[in-house]
């Protein structure tokens, strides 16, 4: 998610700073505009972590991204928590698994972002602040999607 969320005039010199590919092409990626340049951010993202980590992590996190980003499901490799199924059963307050998976570092930012809009559990934007969570969210694959705003997400699984 890092690389993807890269300021559209920062993409050409972290390209030249992170990655081996020919000045040229790079060249190339610093013209786009408008949509096109996202897909300079998925190169850029790539070709920087195939370096850092090797091609088989670059291959899951794209492979999360797509499916996080384009088809709007849960990549294996997002964010997860554990919780247990007596604990789920029970309801759980949405504010303390937002905090819990690290996508709210207060209930007050939590609040804040369900007031802004910004709050979700499986993709559906939640109003009220004392959302229980509880197992009718879990998903077919037995996974809850959090998420705070368009960019940062999270999963909740049982232990």
């Amino acid at each position: 998610q890092f690389w993807r969320n890269t300021e559209d005039g920062d993409v050409g010199r972290f390209m030249r700073l992170f990655t081996d590919l020919p000045l040229d092409e790079i060249a190339r990626y610093e013209a786009l505009g408008g949509a096109e340049i996202n897909e300079a951010k998925i190169i850029l993202a790539n070709e920087a972590t195939s370096l850092a980590h090797g091609t088989m992590a670059a291959a899951n996190a794209a492979e999360t991204a797509r499916k996080t980003f384009s088809e709007g499901g849960t990549g294996d490799s997002l964010p997860m928590i554990a919780i247990a199924r007596e604990k789920l059963t029970e309801g759980v307050p949405l504010l303390d698994l937002l905090m819990e998976a690290g996508l709210c570092a207060s209930k007050s930012e939590a609040r804040r972002l369900i007031r802004g809009g910004g709050g979700r559990v499986n993709d559906v934007a939640v109003e009220d602040e004392a959302r229980i969570v509880g197992p009718d969210d879990l998903d077919a694959d037995g996974a809850i999607k959090l998420s705070a705003g368009r960019k940062r997400h999270a999963l909740v699984r049982l232990a």
